[in-house]
């Protein structure tokens, strides 16, 4: 199921192979912002820069701002403070501002662009007037090898305080591309930029296919006078009053849902029919209400063998309600301790028997999962992300073992649903749901009978490995 179909076509239907060039701008085209933004909060916040330092960037953005520097002269001044420090030191807050900031504001349009072009074999680069502290950890994220940027001058190891000349701005940034090109053997008539800014028109004019991405206003008018096609994303950035009407209709679903349940268990005189009552209307209805259109491939998997631990990739903090809305009855879940404190959903998970762990401590770990293999046994089926964490990207992080010795424990077969795009609609640490698309993949059932604890690293590596194809695909 192809979610980004209609923006990726012209890609996909396109011109092959690496002599194509496909060149990303970063901010506002590849991720909602402005990195150096995030670069420069993270470390004023954290102690990083002296008074002298913040001065001279504010008072260099200003004059930028206003015409009165061109923007070599302005990052030479916000930079100058960086003579004598460790390149390293710089390479170690880019890591740092990327996972904190950037990871969860890279757009997931842009996301599906890049994927295109590399699928169709394209030169893929990142085009930027930023430095590499910055673009580098997005462009290994996104596994794309080429990045032309600013650069800072480095002498074994140790700053300078000077700017390589010319930066990658303006005419640099045209100046960047054709050298890449040459070097690569790019057809830059076939080739694609994306970018939001007018400062950018030199390279724009250079490539056959311009394409602005969330132009400014300047851009967009030169766009519309010369016919290029413009795209705007939402999926980023601020949220608009739908969003944060729809997030409140979201939060507010778990009390209808609280009522259904509390209702169906006084009737039917059952706690269990109370539990599968909030669940079932509490997923369907929160997903529907935060415009979350879920779609289910493999469905028939979710009920041909009850119980079972059910596994699933961990992206965001609505990974939990669509599990909900898939396994629907008889079940309970799995979760780090501190959810438990969580003023809205800590409650309710808890009163629907959710087993919490204490992550920090392994032997608690271990002891506090003994309740999960009892209701196994008593046949509900279980819910837990194998991660153990979210993750700011789609990225699948490395699986922990509690989730396959439960299951070992219990005779129960394990069911892996594999997600993608819900970072489309809850990115990590974000507070606003956005509408979205997401898919769900449920792989049929693996059986443990046969496991041993000589084998385990085995078997659940080659569960993950099938995660990786569903993702990959």
């Amino acid at each position: 199921m192809a979610l980004h179909a209609k923006l990726t076509r012209e890609i996909l239907k396109g011109p092959s192979g690496p002599k194509v060039g496909a060149f990303f701008d970063l901010d506002q085209t590849l991720l909602a912002g402005f990195s150096a933004t995030a670069f420069f909060r993270e470390r004023l916040l954290s102690g990083r820069m002296g008074p002298r330092e913040v001065s001279d960037t504010l008072l260099g953005a200003l004059s930028f701002g206003v015409g009165r520097m061109g923007f070599s002269g302005f990052v030479t001044a916000t930079t100058a403070a960086y003579r004598g420090m460790a390149e390293s030191v710089m390479e170690e807050i880019g890591e740092e501002v990327f996972e904190k900031h950037l990871a969860t504001a890279i757009y997931p349009e842009s996301r599906a662009l890049v994927r295109a072009h590399q699928e169709m074999g394209h030169t893929v680069a990142i085009i930027s007037s930023a430095t590499r502290y910055q673009t580098e950890p997005l462009a290994r994220d996104f596994g794309i090898e080429h990045v032309l940027c600013t650069e800072l001058e480095v002498e074994d190891g140790i700053f300078t305080g000077r700017v390589v000349q010319p930066t990658c701005y303006g005419e640099g940034k045209a100046h960047a591309a054709i050298g890449l090109s040459e070097s690569h053997d790019l057809d830059l008539g076939e080739s694609y930029f994306y970018t939001d800014s007018h400062e950018d028109v030199p390279l724009l004019n250079v490539v056959g296919r311009p394409r602005p991405l969330n132009p400014n206003a300047r851009l967009a008018q030169i766009a519309k006078e010369r016919q290029w096609p413009v795209r705007r994303f939402h999926s980023r950035g601020t949220p608009s009053a739908g969003d944060l009407v729809r997030t409140g209709l979201f939060l507010g679903s778990v009390i209808p849902s609280i009522w259904a349940g509390v209702t169906a268990g006084l009737v039917n005189g059952s706690q269990r029919e109370a539990i599968n009552m909030l669940g079932s209307v509490w997923g369907d209805l929160a997903t529907s209400l935060a415009g979350v259109d879920l779609r289910v491939d493999g469905e028939e998997h979710l009920w041909s063998h009850r119980p079972a631990v059910f596994i699933f990739n961990h992206q965001s903090g609505l990974d939990p309600v669509l599990m909900v809305k898939l396994v629907r009855r008889d079940v309970t879940g799995v979760g780090k301790q501190e959810l438990k404190r969580n003023p809205i959903f800590g409650p309710l998970f808890a009163a629907v028997g959710t087993v919490f762990i204490d992550r920090g401590n392994r032997e608690k770990a271990i002891e506090g999962l003994k309740p999960a293999v009892q209701a196994l046994r008593e046949g509900r089926s279980l819910m837990i992300a194998p991660e153990g964490t979210r993750s700011n990207t789609p990225r699948l992080g490395a699986f922990k073992k509690g989730a396959f010795h439960i299951a070992m424990q219990a005779g129960v077969p394990i069911v892996p649903v594999v997600f993608r795009n819900v970072l489309d609609a809850l990115p990590k640490h974000a507070l606003v749901v956005r509408p979205a698309t997401v898919e769900a993949v449920v792989l049929p059932p693996v059986e443990t009978q046969g496991w041993t604890r000589e084998n385990l690293d085995d078997e659940i590596k080659a569960i993950r490995d099938r995660y990786l194809e569903v993702l990959d695909g």
